[in-house]
């Protein structure tokens, strides 16, 4: 599969509801989805499958504007954490991460 996006606006905030694989090349389709989408924004991240190094680093951007990330797994957690500056290497050496189910 590969991505879907969904946009619900409700009571003045906005949701971006990401399925499937967020890969970088996906990264411009998301940020048109972003813009104009108010100051209460949230990208819900309950049915993504798997991230590339991009995707992540995007995240992380997205978090540190304010945006707010739902439902985001531990394991894309932990990797928006490692690809911090000052945080170091990973050490997985791995661009692709895929949850298990």
């Amino acid at each position: 599969m590969t991505l879907r996006i969904e946009r619900v606006s409700a009571d003045g905030r906005t949701v971006v509801r990401l399925i499937g694989r967020v890969q970088s090349e996906c990264l411009a389709e998301i940020e048109a989805q972003i813009e104009g989408a108010g100051p209460h924004l949230a990208l819900d991240l309950e049915e993504v499958t798997l991230v590339d190094v991009g995707a992540v680093r995007f995240l992380s951007a997205c978090e540190q504007s304010g945006i707010e990330l739902l439902h985001c797994a531990p394991y894309i957690r932990h990797w928006m954490a490692s690809e911090r500056p000052g945080q170091g290497d990973s050490g997985d050496g791995g661009d692709k991460a895929e949850r298990k189910g």
